[in-house]
């Protein structure tokens, strides 16, 4: 089973209860980014384009333990950067499963099978393993042969000690729906992966491959031809199936940034974990002063292809409390893949995007420098500031 049923249960007990207390916004998964260092380059990531001395931070244990008890999320992924490599992760993990979170850490697996004895199964923790698609295709997209090969290593010796294991796949405008078909197989029947998170590839504004973001009408087209497959009631996917239907056209929802926040070395990120627009030093100010309206399709020209799961799952995940019965149709079905879609939103008034990257880059600098000359104990967490263009020389003179 994609989601586990103890997982389910608690992670539904807590969304009736924040319904009960009239909450309209709430986290469901706290995204937590300890660091931006990643041992690969992936021609498609935006996640690590900084200067060294920002590339060398790291949240520190309790910096962790505080913003997970501050979000109160049920479930906590840590991504990156590449996890593995912050030297205080499985203290982290293990803390996190004492306050009984379901923790999904993301790995490139590139280090994971020598760090397997550092963990131990639980049922509240799950590998994340990145997969974007078979030998060829995944080696290609993270820019290096080899890799492929070692996540199923680490996958198959994961499974053979008792661990769960997801595969977190990622697809582009190049991807093949014959190649998707194979891979979900492959992962199912080979591997045996207790869940698959898939998701259109987000246009990173820092990613150096800008020409392979999928777009959002092919995206619909794309997984209506995939989800049409025999197979597809023997994929165990990790997501609600109305949000599965929304991939396929059949919803139109508004995204929910609030249900997955973000907390990384910078502060508590506005608005979602695709968009860096802005920090603040608390989960109350992030819920209580981002401009949320001012974000999503329809209103952001950056957010108009998306349509990723960290800020559509919780979209569909609310409507199914709101429409049960569309829900369980849905899963007992599948997505409808034949007929009319659901009404696009129009993205004719989308504001135009603001970057604010280099200024980031430039408030963390100066703070970083003034700690380290003992000028300032200041925490190194960047506002919003002013938007300028990402093709300045600003953080350039930083590096």
């Amino acid at each position: 089973m994609g989601i586990p049923v103890i997982q389910q249960l608690r992670v539904g007990a807590y969304i009736f209860k924040q319904k009960i207390l009239g909450r309209s916004k709430y986290p469901l998964v706290l995204m937590l980014e300890p660091l931006f260092r990643c041992n690969l380059a992936c021609a498609g990531c935006g996640k690590i384009d900084y200067p060294k001395e920002i590339l060398n931070q790291r949240l520190s244990i309790q910096e962790c333990i505080d913003s997970v008890e501050e979000c109160g999320a049920p479930v906590v992924s840590i991504p990156g950067g590449e996890p593995l490599i912050h030297k205080e992760m499985p203290d982290i993990v293990r803390e996190l499963i004492k306050r009984k979170k379901f923790v999904y850490l993301c790995t490139n697996a590139v280090l994971m099978e020598k760090k397997l004895s550092d963990y131990k199964p639980s049922p509240y923790f799950t590998w994340s393993v990145h997969l974007d698609g078979m030998k060829d295709e995944h080696d290609k997209a993270v820019c290096q042969d080899g890799v492929f090969d070692r996540c199923v290593s680490a996958i198959k010796k994961a499974k053979s000690l008792g661990f769960r294991c997801n595969v977190n796949c990622t697809i582009f405008d190049t991807a093949k729906e014959s190649g998707l078909k194979k891979f979900l197989n492959y992962v199912t029947d080979e591997l045996k992966v207790d869940g698959i998170t898939i998701s259109p590839g987000f246009a990173y504004e820092r990613a150096p491959d800008q020409e392979h973001f999928i777009k959002r009408s092919n995206t619909k087209n794309f997984f209506r031809k995939v989800f049409k497959s025999k197979d597809f009631k023997k994929w165990d996917f990790s997501h609600s199936g109305l949000y599965l239907d929304f991939l396929a056209g059949n919803q139109s929802y508004k995204c929910t940034p609030w249900g997955n926040p973000t907390r990384n070395i910078f502060g508590w990120q506005k608005p979602c974990y695709l968009l860096g627009e802005g920090y603040v030093k608390s989960f109350k100010e992030l819920m209580n002063e981002t401009e949320w309206h001012k974000y999503g399709t329809g209103n952001y020209d950056k957010c108009s292809d998306c349509m990723a799961h960290c800020g559509y799952e919780a979209s569909a995940v609310t409507d199914v409390f709101k429409n049960p019965f569309k829900a369980a149709t849905v899963a007992i079905k599948g997505p409808k893949t034949e007929g009319a879609m659901a009404k696009e939103i129009d993205i004719s008034n989308s504001r135009d995007p603001d970057f604010f990257h280099d200024t980031h880059v430039s408030d963390m600098m100066k703070k970083l420098h003034a700690q380290k000359n003992g000028e300032s104990n200041e925490s190194p967490i960047p506002s919003a500031g002013a938007a300028i263009n990402p093709k300045s020389d600003l953080a350039k003179k930083t590096k």
